[in-house]
């Protein structure tokens, strides 16, 4: 319980309590505040437009894929004729 004033019958918070409800009040309107952004102010893309993007994503992914499978092959060739050096 917290300090009490027995003229008045005026009940005080610790200042802990205080500070602990000051955080759990901050939580709460962080929550509400990024539902209500994640529902009302964000524009969601549609269907089509995440099909267009996957499809780019999956290319650019295959191309740069392919890539760094042709750089390695080229390096382990040339590194192979080195070490036929020694």
């Amino acid at each position: 319980g917290g300090l009490q004033n027995r003229r008045l019958w005026v009940r005080f918070l610790p200042p802990v309590q205080i500070a602990k409800s000051m955080a759990k009040n901050k939580v709460i309107n962080y929550i509400k505040d990024s539902y209500d952004e994640l529902m009302h102010k964000v524009s969601w893309p549609t269907w089509a437009e995440l099909q267009g993007s996957a499809i780019v994503v999956s290319v650019a992914t295959l191309i740069i894929a392919i890539l760094v499978f042709a750089m390695d092959e080229v390096f382990k060739g040339v590194l192979q004729q080195f070490y036929k050096l020694f």
